[in-house]
């Protein structure tokens, strides 16, 4: 980015932070107007269309456009996976990941926290404690692995009440 659309860009995000939506896209517009190979305003783009219009394709179309402009911008790949798990893709999520793997600049531990978060939505609670595991293995951040012990806790706990109903539904049919 030039030092014009530079500015503009962080004019951008002050707009976002202060809820000034029609400010901010308009700002992106302008720097993809001016540059359209830019990964963050693509990246921007693709989360107001996600979070303000809940316009899914537009969404993902700027964010996949933001890791072909940049495959290292990290920003993005966090989105599309959002993105995919919001829509359940789980299939297209898990090939990702596997994909943000290989990006050095994306942080290892935030993946396996994800893959674990996908497998919790999907029920299968000692796949998501097995990555909650390699979260933590892979953080060097006191806090994520706080965070990511809890997450461990609370599948621990739903494994429990899975148990319970499943023992509850066979003995109500016998």
């Amino acid at each position: 980015m030039n030092a014009s659309s530079e500015e503009l860009y962080l004019e951008a995000e002050a707009d976002i932070k202060s809820n000034h939506y029609a400010e901010a896209f308009k700002k992106y517009e302008g720097i993809l107007y001016e540059e359209p190979d830019s990964a963050p305003a693509h990246n921007s783009m693709g989360w107001l269309y996600k979070t303000q219009f809940d316009d899914y394709a537009k969404a993902e179309n700027h964010f996949l456009t933001a890791i072909k402009c940049d495959p290292l911008y990290p920003h993005s790949y966090f989105h599309i996976a959002a993105l995919l798990m919001d829509m359940e893709r789980f299939d297209e999520l898990r090939q990702h990941l596997e994909k943000c793997l290989r990006v050095r600049t994306i942080d290892k531990s935030w993946v396996y926290g994800r893959f674990a978060l996908s497998e919790e939505l999907r029920q299968n609670y000692e796949k998501a404690v097995f990555y909650f595991e390699k979260a933590v293995l892979a953080s060097q951040n006191d806090e994520k692995i706080k965070d990511y012990r809890q997450d461990m806790e609370r599948c621990q706990m739903k494994t429990d009440i899975l148990k319970k109903h499943k023992e509850n539904q066979e003995s109500q049919s016998n």
